[in-house]
């Protein structure tokens, strides 16, 4: 299980996808489970206009429902099948706006306990410029976006520079491991040993 991680939901999607196509030519299985699988999150955005929006701690407790139900219909059957699975995003890119908007660590701990460890985790390099097709294209914008209609004093740009700065400390502790798409054909080349 391959975890992607990062701030752009179009950024993750598009490493994972070109992850996963590597290990499939590589391998000749792999595949992406990715977010709102399960639909909750499109349920969401189709509610009707006067309904208040949920919480940083509803739309986490929402993330981790979908996170559930693709460990149960995705990661779990691949990983039992014995094939590689590309996850994007998965659990660090939830904590890290959870916690930039306040939530705290050990309570997101213990809502995401369930979720099984991946072998490895990248995080994607973050566009130079904020997406601004209004789009919610990941996890991230709609998290931001519910926050906002939600009336939440939090500023968008704040949000994201806080949920960086949780990224920054896993990549510093090498507990995720920066990469662009154009470095997925060295992390899927098979390693060769020297003689």
């Amino acid at each position: 299980m391959i975890a992607v991680e990062g701030t752009s939901g179009s950024a993750v999607a598009a490493a994972a996808r070109s992850l996963a196509r590597a290990l499939h030519d590589a391998t000749g299985h792999g595949g992406v489970s990715a977010w709102d699988a399960s639909g909750i999150f499109t349920e969401l955005a189709a509610a009707e206009a006067g309904i208040a929006g949920p919480s940083a701690r509803t739309l986490t407790l929402l993330y981790a429902a979908d996170l559930a139900f693709r460990v149960r219909w995705h990661i779990a059957p691949a990983l039992d099948a014995g094939e590689s699975v590309v996850v994007a995003p998965y659990i660090e890119s939830a904590k890290a706006l959870s916690i930039a908007a306040g939530l705290p660590r050990r309570w997101l701990d213990e809502v995401f306990g369930f979720a099984p460890k991946p072998h490895v985790c990248y995080r994607v390099k973050e566009p130079r410029r904020r997406e601004s097709s209004g789009r919610q294209n990941g996890y991230s914008e709609s998290f931001t976006s519910a926050l906002v209609a939600n009336g939440d004093p939090t500023d968008p740009a704040e949000l994201r520079a806080r949920s960086t700065e949780y990224l920054n400390s896993l990549e510093a502790r090498r507990r995720c491991i920066r990469f662009t798409p154009g470095e997925v054909a060295r992390l899927t080349r098979p390693q060769t040993r020297r003689r």
